[in-house]
């Protein structure tokens, strides 16, 4: 392999995405503590590689670390009450002139274009508005939160009106009224509300974690809504992980088919979340983008993909596509976001009551999991359907594995006639049998 250009096989890699993301809508929520902590320069460089590759962008952007610093300059020591402040006429001046100057900044650095920048020859028009109607919070517990307030609706035919026209769209954490008044708005809201409202294709969120954390401290890569919200009852009221969870739960019972938890901290979160199969934070999404299924004559492609090198090895008997077409009622897939990584068959032997196991396989890169294990569940659930009272399976290489899964050795008798009969001598198979009973 070349190594000289690591970089063209990932683009190699890539360009499924770049085919899939074109014409999508994404809304992106950037906390202030990226800008604050001097990350604002790359993600807007990644952003404008996602406008030029054709991805409809709506941009969210915090401000609360910027609040808070102008806030302890001014000596103004904010009530507090469940993560939020309370916004009276004083801390709204701050509120008003940070959200100000943090959108100016973006649209001057999102304008840059010259020769030796990352951003020369792109025209970006970045456009920004009264595009987020809000309600205050009003007296909660006894408190006035005063100007503090929360979403009361996105105006989706006017952002999409700006996004048909080639423009990305900022949203500042502020709110409006048809009263005239301005309300201070939590931006994991705003960006939750514009995603359901634009039935947007992602919400990523970009936060101080990588993603979420399950006991033993290995990183989740996807989960359910229902599976996510009792990590949100366990998070502490008005904090970052709060905030998001709530957003990207409230997201994908909405509609929104993807929400991902990035850390802004890694300066390759955005990108490698987009455009590597396995990505690098959380995804929430209200259906799981790796699902066992039932096969289709669309997976023929993907299985002989997913085959062949084990055929080459002499793993498995070589099937051709005539014969998978042929049988693919039988098989059951394990579909990756598009990607067949595994299968497995069921071969019913009706007149001896026996199901044979065959072609089990795993993609070399996805081995290690519980995948194998997936499969034969689903395979011995399906045979016990049909009455089956044995599984038995023929294997050269994986005899010790089919045996920690309830599998004995039997010899060539306990095979039904037919596949006694067909046995290939020369590849001395081991034969394993399951009984169902």
């Amino acid at each position: 392999m070349d190594t000289r250009f690591p970089f063209v096989d990932w683009f190699r890699n890539s360009s499924p995405y770049i085919n899939a993301h074109r014409g999508r809508t994404f809304v992106i929520l950037i906390e202030g503590e990226a800008m604050a902590r001097g990350r604002g320069e790359q993600l807007i460089q990644d952003l404008a590689l996602l406008h030029t590759l054709g991805v409809r962008l709506v941009v969210v952007f915090g401000i609360r670390p910027q609040v808070q610093q102008a806030l302890d300059a001014a000596g103004i020591d904010p009530v507090r009450h469940v993560g939020r402040w309370v916004a009276d006429a004083a801390i709204m001046g701050h509120v008003e002139r940070v959200a100000a100057e943090q959108r100016l900044w973006l649209e001057a650095r999102l304008s840059l274009g010259l020769p030796n920048t990352p951003l020369h020859g792109v025209e970006l028009t970045a456009v920004s508005g009264n595009l987020v109607m809000a309600k205050p919070l009003g007296v909660r517990e006894g408190i006035d939160f005063d100007h503090s307030g929360e979403v009361r609706r996105v105006r989706a035919a006017a952002v999409q009106g700006l996004l048909d026209r080639g423009s990305l769209v900022l949203l500042p954490p502020l709110g409006f009224t048809s009263t005239g008044e301005v309300f201070d708005l939590d931006a994991s809201e705003v960006a939750q509300h514009a995603a359901m409202a634009l039935a947007a294709d992602k919400l990523i969120l970009l936060g101080e974690a990588v993603g979420l954390y399950d006991e033993s401290g290995a990183l989740q890569r996807q989960l359910t809504p229902s599976e996510a919200e009792p990590l949100l009852g366990q998070s502490e009221p008005g904090s970052e992980q709060a905030r998001h969870l709530a957003a990207a739960c409230a997201a994908a019972r909405h509609g929104v088919a993807r929400t991902h938890l990035l850390s802004w901290h890694d300066h390759n979160a955005l990108l490698g979340e987009l455009f590597t199969r396995d990505g690098v934070g959380t995804m929430i999404t209200q259906h799981r983008y790796e699902q066992l299924r039932p096969a289709e004559l669309a997976d023929i492609g993907g299985l002989l993909e997913l085959l062949e090198p084990l055929e080459r090895r002499d793993m498995l008997v070589p099937r051709s596509r005539e014969r998978l077409e042929h049988e693919i009622d039988d098989y059951h897939v394990i579909d990756r976001d598009g990607m067949i990584i595994g299968c497995a068959a069921l071969h019913r032997f009706g007149e001896a009551e026996m199901g044979e196991l065959a072609c089990l396989a795993i993609h070399v890169d996805y081995r290690g999991g519980a995948r194998g294990a997936l499969l034969l569940a689903a395979i011995e659930h399906r045979a016990r359907r049909m009455g089956l009272s044995a599984l038995f399976v023929l294997t050269t290489h994986t005899a010790h594995w089919f045996v920690e899964q309830g599998f004995r050795d039997a010899d060539i008798e306990a095979l039904p006639p037919l596949k006694r009969d067909t046995y290939n001598h020369a590849r001395k198979s081991k034969i394993l049998i399951k009984s169902l009973a």
